[in-house]
């Protein structure tokens, strides 16, 4: 992974991750370890021989962090006045100028101190990267500017420093640092995170249990997805999905709403994704009550947090086997077939035709009313 390094500086922003390998910490929420985990790698390479400096470190009062840290060298930090008084921030020009393999950069979604070049840290980070310097740094799942929604769902809490997903896309390794909620829990107790001052109300509002499972599997989650979209542009032949996703192929019958919540089930049983496909025959318009029928699978399909998709084809069997490969599907929902045996005869089992264009897909026919 790391390479001597040649320290070129670049002369305007840079607009991706170029030169640098980037290896990101990612943890459910503050005093998982993720910090503490970077020294323990960093202080391991070190002993290998590599040349590894902290660029800034957040402690946090944690003795255990700051003892993990001794015989690290630390690049000086730069020293802003701002309202009558002195802060200091990462020196990026000094990380450039000592010119190590590799630097450790704590808490990715901080914002900078007004003066600052540079707003965000991550983008302090950019500039590293481009001269050639590998980076560890560490984040927490809820800074992600995709996940601000959600987040704010689970936990009441507006996250207002983030950063973009591409930060995660463009990283050469993600690694989870994971813990339990009751461990994270008791190491709260224990003022291992915060000053106690702070604890009963941590407690009581962002470290409630039900706020740290849910946050713990959206940061498992996120990043497996991320893994799998990864590994499926490498090998996209060959690649086998990490998550289910379940794809329902509803219809103008009023049936179309049993196999919508039977699909919903089997997507909540196999924690997997949800997406539900009408195709709309492009010569044939829809009468008012169909209209409203297919409103009505949209949305419950949103209310399940699935993806409705609309597909134009005069031909069903070929936008469901397009839409299930473009989607990456891996079962299908749909009824059981309403053609006569003179159509079956003419045309052939829609079933039998998603079995032979679908090898690896599972098919689930369910019984309808006619």
């Amino acid at each position: 992974m790391f390479q001597t390094s040649l320290c070129i500086t670049p002369p305007n922003p840079p607009q991706s991750i170029a030169l640098g390998k980037h290896k990101v910490f990612i943890g459910m929420a503050p005093g998982v370890g993720k910090t503490y985990r970077m020294l323990e790698e960093a202080q391991q390479l070190k002993q290998e021989g590599f040349d590894v400096v902290i660029g800034i470190l957040e402690t946090h009062g944690r003795a255990d962090t700051a003892e993990k840290a001794v015989g690290l060298e630390q690049v000086p930090l730069k020293q802003i006045n701002w309202l009558f008084r002195t802060l200091t921030e990462l020196d990026t020009s000094a990380v450039l100028a000592r010119c190590p393999q590799l630097v450790l950069v704590d808490e990715l979604a901080h914002t900078n101190i007004p003066g600052s070049e540079r707003q965000k840290r991550y983008q302090d980070v950019f500039w590293i990267l481009e001269a050639g310097i590998d980076v560890y740094s560490t984040i927490n799942i809820q800074h992600l500017e995709s996940l601000n929604d959600l987040v704010h769902k689970i936990s009441g809490v507006v996250v207002r420093e983030r950063v973009p997903d591409r930060l995660l896309d463009e990283a050469d390794e993600v690694i989870v640092v994971d813990v339990t909620p009751e461990t994270l829990q008791e190491r709260l107790q224990e003022g291992k995170i915060y000053a106690s001052a702070k604890i009963d109300r941590a407690l009581h509002n962002f470290f409630q249990r039900r706020n740290l499972v849910a946050l713990r599997e959206l940061a498992l989650r996120f990043v497996a997805d991320n893994i799998e979209d990864n590994g499926r542009q490498s090998h996209s032949q060959s690649y086998c999905n990490i998550q289910e996703r379940v794809l329902v192929c509803v219809s103008t019958y009023p049936s179309s709403i049993r196999l919508l919540r039977r699909g919903a089930r089997i997507a909540n049983q196999m924690n997997g994704r949800l997406s539900v496909l009408f195709v709309a025959h492009p010569h044939q318009f829809l009468s008012k009550s169909e209209a409203l029928h297919i409103e009505t699978c949209k949305r419950m399909c949103q209310e399940f947090e699935g993806e409705f998709l609309r597909v134009e084809s005069d031909d069903v069997v070929t936008a469901i086997l397009d839409t299930a490969v473009e989607q990456h599907i891996t079962q299908i929902v749909l009824g059981e077939t309403r053609r006569s045996r003179w159509q079956l005869l003419i045309k052939g089992s829609i079933v039998q035709r998603l079995m032979r264009g679908l090898p690896q897909v599972d098919l689930h026919i369910i019984g309808t009313d006619h």
